[in-house]
């Protein structure tokens, strides 16, 4: 199921159309980000019940391009002890990877230029998931190079929580996206798309594995972003900006241009994974797979934002102990279940039995940890009275 592109070889009309396809997903990414950030700011303001931007443009919706044209004449400036090279770098370490992630995704069928077909998808590589797991991995660096190059230590803090948070919640989403491989039987994007096609909704992977691997994968996939209620990363009251605090100018831009960047990119990757991409319902007897891709995913960047508007902020031990005590645990017991079901009926109720008595004990482990833990500390507590006394 490669890109019929390729059918007859290269020539010099398939690397045009190529150069062509690699642009015009460059600039949709970038004019999403530009989008995306009036349309969340839009929402949060109408959620809000306040007006939001209302000044640059009509109503207010140049304030992006505003924002961007103050941000590339700012004074530019590199703190004293940074390492130039490296911070010069890390900004670009997160936006690329948001950039690649994106070319996986199918946002329709085919279509025919210049007598030649090929698919609405930049690139289909037969392990286009683990292409996507590696570009998630990969930010990773982004973060933590953009502290440890700033030469200060309140980035550096920033950066080594950033990183902890990112790499603990990668477990869970790389668990959680093995569920879709195992029911898709293909690490092609492609191919993912096409197991869901045939039944509108009831074919979708959020319904085929009973939802709970779809909300551990979206968690996960918002921590990963560090999205609200996740954003421990630029806690104002602990760390003022986080990793990028010592960043200015077109460098911050970089890195706010690598948010939303990854929040589109993502928003697609789940509407790929989970609904079916563009499966849709034809209209009067024509497919509109883009129109639909295009509105499930409008439908998830507003989820995301609605989340930021409403839910607080969690503590970091809640974040890094709904991470590890929690979500790893069930997402590898969801793995086991349909890998189970998969194979047979009665390989997926053992493997629903053995999660149970797996959950159980460790549960019991957990509560004997904080038993013991409340135990020290009242200990400790007592001793300081003691010494006080």
């Amino acid at each position: 199921m490669g890109d019929p592109l390729f059918a007859n070889g290269l020539n010099l009309a398939v690397w045009l159309i190529l150069i062509l396809k690699a642009v015009v997903v460059f600039v949709l990414v970038l004019v999403s980000v530009v989008f995306m950030v009036m349309y969340e700011r839009k929402a949060v303001a109408q959620l809000g019940v306040r007006y939001g931007p209302n000044r640059a443009g009509p109503n207010g919706w140049f304030q992006s391009v505003a924002d961007g044209t103050k941000l590339l004449f700012k004074e530019a400036f590199t703190p004293r002890g940074a390492d130039k090279v490296v911070y010069k770098i890390a900004p670009y370490l997160m936006l690329v990877p948001a950039l690649l992630a994106f070319s996986i995704v199918p946002i329709g069928g085919t279509v025919t230029i210049a007598h030649h077909t090929t698919d609405l998808q930049l690139a289909n590589p037969p392990w286009g998931i683990l292409f996507l797991l590696m570009c998630s991995g990969v930010s990773v660096y982004g973060v933590m190079l953009a502290g440890w190059a700033s030469g200060s230590k309140y980035p550096l803090l920033g950066s080594v929580r950033a990183s902890a948070q990112l790499v603990s919640y990668e477990a869970v989403l790389g668990l959680t996206t093995v569920t879709v491989v195992v029911v898709s039987g293909s690490l092609r994007t492609s191919v993912i798309v096409a197991a869901q096609h045939g039944g509108f909704l009831y074919h979708w992977n959020v319904i085929r594995t009973a939802l709970i691997p779809f909300a551990v994968f979206s968690i996960a996939m918002t921590a990963e972003m560090a999205r609200p209620p996740f954003d421990l990363v630029e806690a104002e009251e602990e760390l003022s900006g986080g990793y990028n605090l010592e960043y200015s100018s077109t460098d911050f831009m970089w890195f706010y241009l690598a948010e939303y960047a990854a929040l589109v990119t993502n928003s697609a990757i789940i509407v790929t994974l989970w609904f079916g991409g563009p499966d849709g319902p034809r209209i009067a007897g024509h497919s509109i797979g883009p129109v639909w891709w295009l509105i499930k995913l409008l439908i998830i960047l507003y989820i995301y934002v609605w989340i930021r508007a409403t839910l607080p902020r969690l503590r970091y031990d809640q974040l890094m102990d709904l991470g590890w005590k929690r979500l790893i645990p069930l997402s590898l017991a969801l793995l086991m279940i349909i890998a189970g079901f998969q194979v047979d009926r009665e390989w997926g109720i053992v493997a629903i039995g053995a999660s149970l008595l797996l959950g159980a004990v460790l549960w019991r482990a957990i509560d004997v940890g904080r038993q013991a833990t409340s135990v020290e500390a009242a200990r400790h507590e007592r001793v300081a009275e003691e010494a006080g006394q």
